[in-house]
């Protein structure tokens, strides 16, 4: 086999430092929206009161995740979002949609990420977050419809988030708290829609792994003594795994 040329490699290198230059802008996301609800959005270090955004990125917005004025851990752990990405650059690579489907899975990425962190932290999906990736997933493969594909997957990208988001609207209003949130809802609709594209069994797989996933890390809990059983545990970052996965094996 043949070994890539050198600028093969700087190209690839190029293009993956492009990708990680996202991450100060997903970093800053997860930053402002991991609050309890009805708390204002963050707008800087919680123990010294720096403002933090894009005009001033470094160190806050940086893999170190600190404070420049004194400090103190900000937002999610130090390296998640770049390993997040890195993650996310490898299943599109393993996919290889259509140039297309592609720019619509990577939209559905780029939102997948901050909801991950938002909801682990704060168990809280907030509709600036959910909505433009549901949109924008949607908007995207009817491009690709256009560009190509035809209707038939499109229209059944529809249907089944619309479905999808549905079946976990349907448990909120009958359980009440002791089902999913409105806001797993409104994440389903663009889990739903990717899926959807590839075929009917895809989401319904994806859905599958996501309980099968939240079911093992739950029991886990329990027999560490880290939960109890009546601990609620956030949903939205298996939903998002579980459709990675169904996408990947599927």
């Amino acid at each position: 086999m043949a070994e890539p040329t050198a600028p093969k490699v700087a190209a690839r290198g190029a293009r993956l430092l492009a990708v990680l230059a996202l991450a100060p802008a997903l970093r800053l996301a997860v930053i402002r929206h991991a609050v309890p609800p009805g708390v204002a959005t963050r707008t800087g270090c919680d123990a010294c009161g720096a403002p933090v955004g894009l005009a001033r990125p470094w160190p806050a917005l940086g893999p170190t995740a600190r404070c420049g004025r004194c400090g103190a851990r900000v937002g999610p752990p130090p390296g998640t979002v770049e390993l997040a990405l890195a993650a996310a650059v490898g299943v599109l690579v393993l996919l290889g949609p259509p140039a297309a489907v592609l720019v619509a899975t990577a939209w559905w990425l780029g939102w997948a990420i901050p909801l991950v962190l938002v909801d682990a932290a704060v168990c809280r999906l907030p509709d600036r977050l959910t909505w433009p990736a549901a949109a924008g997933t949607w908007l995207l493969l009817g491009l690709a419809a256009l560009a190509g594909a035809g209707p038939a997957p499109w229209l059944r990208a529809t249907v089944a988030g619309v479905a999808l988001a549905l079946f976990f609207a349907t448990t909120t209003l009958l359980l009440g708290r002791r089902g999913f949130g409105l806001g797993d809802a409104k994440l389903a609709l663009g889990v739903g829609a990717l899926l959807g594209w590839y075929g009917w069994a895809v989401p319904v797989a994806g859905l599958v792994l996501a309980l099968l996933l939240s079911g093992a890390v739950g029991v886990a809990l329990l027999a560490a003594r880290r939960v109890g059983w009546r601990s609620h545990l956030p949903f939205g970052p298996f939903l998002v795994l579980g459709a990675l996965a169904a996408l990947v094996l599927l």
